[in-house]
């Protein structure tokens, strides 16, 4: 059984705070960073407890308590108890519908003022851990989305799911792969994140990394970057050899590495890393 909380409303706008820029937050604000941070995680996750929250970004149960009390005052988060045994009952909080049309329209500008207030309140190492587990849960939903079958139907699923999602993408052989090893070019003609990605091009990263944990069967690499003068983000995508292993079944030879992720800005500079 759960008892549902409605939320409290203040006296002043939901949005109030993040209009004021540059303007230090009173001291019984908790910081922007740690609220827009908790709001991306409730979307994700749906609903979640104060102690989960907490350890995703690396706070004490006791603040992230004080952070979701203040977005319910804010109308933007609200909770419901329940008790799975003896002991004390837990909240599970979540996004009102005021919170969730947080991420609507204009859902691209509120993302990099997202970025630029955790790049630069919160810990570097929490920063890049976000962005990795954001990374590892598309992944997830994405070889929900693909299924099983030939590489070639999984990369056409793939690219269908890309272009859903506001990208330009299209597919191709790698002419370049020779007759005896295939490969496969995805490439992006329209990035629906590159606003983002030209002041933090370590989200390039993030989807390399994306693109390598839904298909851990292939090497991919980025051929094309449009942030390095190129019409196009291009990536290969080429089968791995399999070996046998003791069990008689058949899997990838080896495990990619994974792309580094960043947490800082770019510095103004031209041409990347």
């Amino acid at each position: 059984m759960s008892v549902r909380h409605l939320p409290h409303h203040r006296n002043r706008s939901p949005l109030a705070s993040h209009a004021i820029s540059g303007a230090e937050a009173p001291a019984d604000e908790p910081p922007l960073a740690t609220r827009d941070a908790v709001l991306a995680l409730l979307l994700r996750r749906g609903e979640a407890t104060a102690a989960d929250l907490a350890a995703s970004l690396g706070v004490s149960v006791q603040a992230m308590r004080r952070h979701l009390r203040s977005l319910e005052e804010d109308a933007l988060v609200e909770s419901s108890t329940s008790s799975a045994g003896p002991g004390r009952p837990t909240n599970h909080w979540r996004l009102t519908h005021l919170g969730q049309e947080r991420f609507g329209d204009g859902s691209e500008t509120f993302a990099l003022g997202l970025l630029q207030s955790m790049a630069a309140t919160l810990p570097a190492d929490t920063v890049s851990n976000l962005m990795e587990q954001q990374a590892e849960e598309k992944a997830r939903v994405y070889r929900t989305h693909i299924g099983v079958g030939p590489l070639e139907v999984r990369l056409e699923r793939l690219t269908e799911l890309r272009r859903s999602e506001g990208y330009v993408a299209d597919l191709g052989p790698d002419p370049s792969a020779g007759p005896d090893r295939r490969a496969w070019l995805i490439r992006e003609h329209h990035c629906s994140v590159m606003r983002i990605a030209e002041e933090f091009p370590q989200v390039c990263d993030q989807e390399l990394l994306l693109l390598r944990l839904t298909f851990p069967d292939c090497q991919v690499d980025r051929v094309h970057w449009r942030l390095q003068e190129g019409h196009s983000c291009g990536f290969r995508l080429q089968p791995q050899p399999k070996t046998q292993s003791p069990s008689g079944t058949h899997s990838p030879s080896k495990t990619q590495p994974r792309p580094e992720i960043e947490s800082q800005p770019r510095d103004g500079s031209s041409g990347a890393s």
